[in-house]
């Protein structure tokens, strides 16, 4: 093959866009959704600029849900940090998959800041991306997706019980669709990702109703159940590492 053939590699600048524009749904949704979070911000007692600020630095909604609880009960600082870090613990298996797919030359920096919005969505798209991962998608997607959320939470603040509860709560069906949108393209294209997904639904169902199970967090129940299908993904169906002319250049 000549050198003139041979396909030019995506620059920063494009890679950066392309996550922009992959991102940008995923805003609209998380915009949509916080305003639930910013209300029980607000009955936590929160102010406008302290709900942007837990969503800027903890993107989560079962995780800031979680602390905004104990926030609201007056617990103490060590179970507001230790439920969180059990309805948050997920992210870190989902940051050490996404580090699998980096190529061996990416400094630390810029593994640790793609590391720090690893949420359910950005997570999805990053996954479902071919080839080796360049972090400057992931920083396109977390420059609309973050300051959706964070905005979002600080207007639910101040929305306050301007709107009913219940009308508020209902938007919340926007991040369901938002994440089917993620992963049925995927599941759709591959076969054993699909099956992968059905047992997930599966699963996480059964995990919900069963006695020694239905009583565990929904974050370690995520969590198991991650560890498991995972597990069986890559022991039955391990990824071929690709040849390094199809990886994409930082």
């Amino acid at each position: 093959m000549s050198v003139t053939s041979l396909p030019l590699a995506k620059s920063r600048r494009d890679v950066f866009f392309e996550g922009l524009h992959d991102g940008i749904p995923i805003a609209l949704g998380y915009f949509v959704v916080s305003f639930t979070l910013g209300i029980a911000a607000r009955n936590a007692g929160l102010d406008p600029l302290q709900g942007f600020l837990a969503s800027f630095f903890n993107n989560a909604s079962a995780g800031e849900y979680a602390a905004f609880t104990v926030i609201a009960s007056d617990a103490p600082y060590l179970e507001m940090a230790l439920i969180t870090l059990v309805a948050n613990a997920r992210y870190m298996l989902m940051s050490c998959v996404v580090s699998q797919k980096f190529s061996a030359d990416t400094p630390l920096l810029q593994r640790v800041l793609v590391g720090f919005d690893i949420t359910d969505e950005i997570f999805g798209i990053t996954i479902a991306r071919k080839g080796p991962l360049n972090p400057y998608y992931n920083y396109g997607a977390m420059a609309v997706a973050l300051p959706g959320w964070s905005i979002g939470t600080a207007l639910g603040v101040i929305a306050g019980n301007l709107l009913p509860l219940q009308a508020v709560s209902a938007l919340s069906v926007a991040l369901f669709g938002m994440f089917l949108w993620v992963i049925i393209p995927t599941a759709r294209d591959n076969r054993i990702v699909g099956l992968l997904v059905l047992a997930s639904f599966l699963m996480s169902f059964a995990c919900a109703h069963l006695p020694a199970l239905k009583d565990l967090t929904a974050g370690t129940r995520t969590i198991l159940l991650t560890l498991l299908l995972a597990g069986i993904g890559a022991v039955f169906f391990p990824i071929k590492d690709l040849p390094d002319d199809n990886k994409e250049d930082a």
